[in-house]
């Protein structure tokens, strides 16, 4: 009998690699997954050493600022006592008290600033009793003038005692001024440190995802050519091998889904993590047309070997799973985009105008009428003040307030919006902007202000930095924001501002 022609079996060999090969995929998904994770981690953590130190820079400066605005007010009122006492011009007096009345609060400012700190503490307390002991000199000399004892006075003066607590004073200041000055370039140094850890660490992330993506790629190529080669060796069985190629085809068949499963794997599973990268999507979507291309042959030569579902997971599941991949890819790059912008904001040169409110608001509210009037939504604008702000960060300020309150409205309900000022006498304004929708449960009050933090039902598009963006704006410009609200019953958010940035010592 005329011996039959056999299938080369090593061509076949993808089967038995199947399982190995399985498992090598699993595992770079799992370092995929844990290389991101210590960087997504690393990140974070940097960013918040950053903000810790960015915290202890304007700690410091508030320090400097507030002790040398205590010598340069002592300053004005030894000016207004020397003026009463040269020319008996109660005027004079005016400036001298206006300094006086000033210095306790400045005192508690420093106190405030200073905390539990010992070092600052030491300083505070020398320097209040330096203060009281030049302000009762300046207190009797003026009496004495008043009283006409212009000698004894003048006497006080000449005798130098003021000026060597005054002396004291600025050395004590000047002391407290050298420790600020010391955090802070601790804190810059510190800070430009992390900045330097976190790029090293994204850098080395990116180069060993590159790497975890090669070697996923040289499997599946390895896979597909093993396919390739069996289906070759298919081709060249004779006809009269029927009864042996009925004995192959289950093994063909299953090898076959294998090979797709793991195609499949690589496409989905194993991509997921690695897309966040973004030139990855290109390359997922090459071998996805690389499959579907075998799967043509396959149904062009053997459509018997080709199972139905399989065609659907390659055809439908897969473009589905890449639209997946390019939202993900998105959110991410919109998270960093996000903090980048916080960052780039922190840096940009504020440039204060004059700003009608009333006119700016009103310009917001515009912007939006289409979404505000559904559902028969509308905003009420009082009367309000005018201020000297920097146009932009007042425009981002408002306006994320006025989204949110239209994006968190109750549908069941007509959205009213109510945007009021006034002026609070000095150099301080307040706004308050109040809508009736669904409202911020109290737990959260303090929650929503936090970078990616967000309250309530998570059923609106957005990363949870609108807030916090906003309390950092406010802050920057020198002023504060407070939420009022309970859950179902609308949100209040109060800002309070100098009515010119200008007159803010930065």
């Amino acid at each position: 009998m005329k011996s039959r022609p056999r299938l080369d079996l090593s061509s076949l060999n993808f089967i038995r690699q199947a399982q190995p090969i399985y498992r090598r995929l699993l595992l770079l998904l799992a370092a995929a997954f844990v290389v991101l994770g210590v960087t997504n981690i690393i990140t974070f953590y940097m960013l918040g050493q950053t903000a810790t130190y960015a915290e202890v820079e304007k700690h410091s400066h508030k320090t400097q600022i507030e002790g040398w605005r205590l010598i340069s007010m002592l300053t004005d009122a030894e000016t207004g006592q020397r003026g009463f006492m040269l020319t008996a011009n109660t005027e004079y007096l005016a400036v001298y008290n206006n300094a006086l009345t000033s210095i306790p609060e400045i005192i508690d400012n420093l106190n405030a600033l200073a905390g539990d700190d010992p070092v600052l503490n030491e300083r505070l307390l020398r320097i209040e009793a330096l203060y009281l002991a030049r302000r009762q000199l300046m207190v009797d000399t003026v009496n004495m003038t008043s009283q006409g004892r212009i000698g004894e006075a003048v006497g006080a003066v000449r005798s130098g005692q003021g000026k060597a607590l005054m002396d004291a004073m600025r050395v004590e200041v000047s002391a407290m001024s050298a420790i600020a000055d010391e955090r802070t370039r601790n804190a810059t140094r510190s800070a430009e440190q992390s900045r330097y850890y976190t790029t090293i660490s994204s850098v080395l992330a990116g180069v060993m995802i590159v790497i975890l993506g090669i070697i996923g790629a040289g499997l599946v190529r390895r896979q597909i050519g093993d396919l390739l080669k069996a289906q070759r060796e298919m081709d060249k069985v004779n006809i009269g091998l029927e009864a042996e190629v009925r004995d192959r085809t289950s093994e063909l068949v299953r090898a076959n889904e294998e090979i797709q499963r793991f195609a499949y794997i690589v496409s989905h599973d194993l991509r997921a993590p690695l897309v966040n990268v973004m030139g990855y999507t290109s390359e997922l979507e090459h071998i996805s047309a690389q499959v579907e291309a075998l799967l043509e042959k396959l149904e062009k030569h053997h459509p018997d070997l080709v199972d139905q579902d399989l065609g659907v997971a390659i055809r439908e599941d897969a473009p589905e799973a890449i639209g997946f991949i390019r939202a993900s890819t998105t959110k991410m790059d919109g998270l960093i985009k996000a903090i980048l912008r916080l960052s780039r904001d922190g840096r940009r040169e504020l440039s204060p105008v004059q700003l009608d409110m009333h006119d700016v608001v009103q310009g917001l509210v515009d912007a939006v009428a289409h979404p505000l009037s559904e559902g028969d939504g509308r905003a009420e604008i009082g009367d309000l003040p005018t201020i000297t702000h920097d146009r932009l960060a007042i425009e981002q300020i408002f306006g994320n307030l006025i989204d949110n309150a239209i994006k968190y409205r109750k549908p069941e309900q007509s959205l009213l919006l109510a945007i009021k000022g006034w002026d609070l006498g000095g150099n301080e304004v307040e706004f308050e902007i109040a809508d009736n929708g669904r409202g911020i449960a109290e737990k959260d009050h303090e929650r929503v202000f936090e970078l990616f933090r967000r309250s309530g039902r998570q059923d609106q598009p957005g990363e949870g930095l609108g807030l916090a963006f906003v309390r950092n704006s406010v802050r920057r410009l020198g002023g504060s924001i407070d939420v009022e609200s309970r859950l179902g019953e609308g949100t209040t958010f109060r800002i309070r501002l100098p009515k010119s940035f200008a007159q803010r010592i930065v």
